[in-house]
């Protein structure tokens, strides 16, 4: 079997994310055969370093033997159990261990099956809170330039021109407070002053704060200072407002720590993981809140005072044990050391795009880097042609536009670090 056999047959029914579909008339697509730990081997024999950790789900390597090892375990014992009335050891077991590694006071665990919808959870559960509570505040906060997914909640409190411009009329009324303009001290303390502004007019009608700690994923990797998050947290209890921190793509030792909001030594009242948790095997999410939250919910039978949510397949036992295996690895591992190790590796690498003259600025926070072109219009696509290149030459990268970014499964070494960094250089020099 042929790659272009694949790609024949799948052109003939698949709809693919992110995709203008015309694209592949000229653009391949690349059938995957297998995953080996970095790598991803095509039906033909070619191998492509995953830079990118599969949109950045992918700690541990594809086929890991660990995860693929419990997956296959619990497949035999149990797949799936309605969780309702119902529980099952894994789930039990990874929300112990969940609420003992995230920070403090982040007690109790409400599965989904993806990070829009462990968004909307956490959007739903706040608003209804302070309903509970006697308080009606329908608005949310999020900063400018924010994502937080793609379902109609998700994508009311992000700030993505395009889906507003698109579906608008669908979308619940928000309200954005700037972002720090970049990752120093000043910038955080500048925006901070701009939350209050806005805090001190209109708290009474907002439900939360919603931030991407330290790393907006989809909003071109744009970095700032852990000194907002310190602020945000201030000024939330001030105006008892609630905090959200969406740690769905920074959560899990992306940043340097086990979560982004470690940096700035905060505790939020919701937190959202998705992406990392099940190691890049299988689709979970987890909305956890604290026994304050939770508390306002508990009550006698009473229909409009409990949390009006469910999922099919929630608490998937199989996406439990994918998840509790990728914790043992953390355990087992010192991952995070060594996540730091490649981290000083990639800042070393990040050096000389600095003086490249089409390169605007380049940035890092822990095992996430950035390079950020500049003097390329829209409809050049500098990010497919970047995208192009490097695959060509074994890596998978997938610019945001003409942001370049490096996110690799942390099992990535030295030599192939330097592969995938030296290629990203070669891509922006042949421009």
């Amino acid at each position: 079997m042929k790659n272009r056999e694949i790609s024949e047959r799948d052109l003939r029914h698949i709809w693919h994310p992110c995709t203008q579909m015309k694209d592949h008339e000229f653009l391949p697509l690349t059938p995957i055969k297998k995953g080996d730990g970095i790598y991803l081997e095509d039906f033909e024999g070619n191998r492509f370093i995953d830079a990118v950790s599969s949109w950045w789900v992918n700690l541990f390597g594809h086929a890991n033997p660990i995860i693929s090892s419990a997956v296959k375990t619990q497949a035999e014992t149990l797949e799936h159990v309605i969780l309702a009335g119902f529980t099952h050891e894994p789930i039990v077991r990874l929300s112990e261990r969940l609420a003992a590694m995230t920070p403090e006071g982040l007690t109790r665990c409400f599965y989904a099956d993806n990070g829009s919808s462990a968004i909307e959870v956490a959007l739903k559960m706040a608003y209804h809170y302070y309903k509970n509570i006697g308080k009606e505040r329908p608005l949310f906060i999020s900063l400018t330039n924010s994502y937080h997914g793609e379902t109609i909640g998700a994508l009311s409190v992000g700030d993505v021109s395009l889906y507003k411009e698109t579906y608008g009329p669908l979308l619940l009324q928000t309200i954005q407070t700037p972002v720090p303009a970049d990752q120093s001290e000043a910038a955080a303390l500048a925006a901070a002053a701009e939350l209050e502004t806005l805090l001190k007019a209109r708290a009474e009608e907002v439900a939360a704060l919603i931030v991407e700690p330290l790393i907006q994923g989809a909003g071109n990797m744009h970095m700032y200072h852990p000194r907002y998050l310190k602020e945000a947290r201030k000024l939330c209890d001030q105006y008892d407002i609630l905090l959200i921190a969406d740690e769905i793509m920074t959560g899990f030792g992306r940043t340097g720590t086990m979560f982004a909001c470690e940096q700035a030594g905060i505790s939020p009242d919701l937190m959202t993981l998705s992406k990392g948790l099940t190691g890049g095997y299988l689709p979970l999410s987890v909305t956890m809140t604290t026994d304050k939250i939770y508390e306002a919910f508990y009550c006698d039978y009473n229909l409009y005072k409990a949390f009006l949510h469910s999922h099919s397949y929630t608490g998937n036992a199989l996406a439990c044990a994918a998840a509790n295996a990728t914790l043992d690895i953390f355990e087992l591992d010192n991952v995070i050391e060594a996540n730091r190790a490649l981290s000083e590796q990639m800042a070393e690498g990040l050096k000389r795009f600095e003086k490249l003259p089409n390169v605007k600025s380049v940035r890092q926070t822990g095992m996430v880097a950035a390079v950020e072109l500049e003097g390329y219009a829209p409809d050049e696509r500098v990010g497919l042609k970047i995208f192009d290149f490097a695959l060509a030459r074994g890596v998978l990268l997938r610019p945001l536009g003409p942001v370049i970014y490096f996110m690799p499964p942390y099992i990535i070494n030295a030599e192939e670090l330097t592969y995938v960094m030296d290629t990203a250089y070669e891509a922006v020099t042949s421009l």
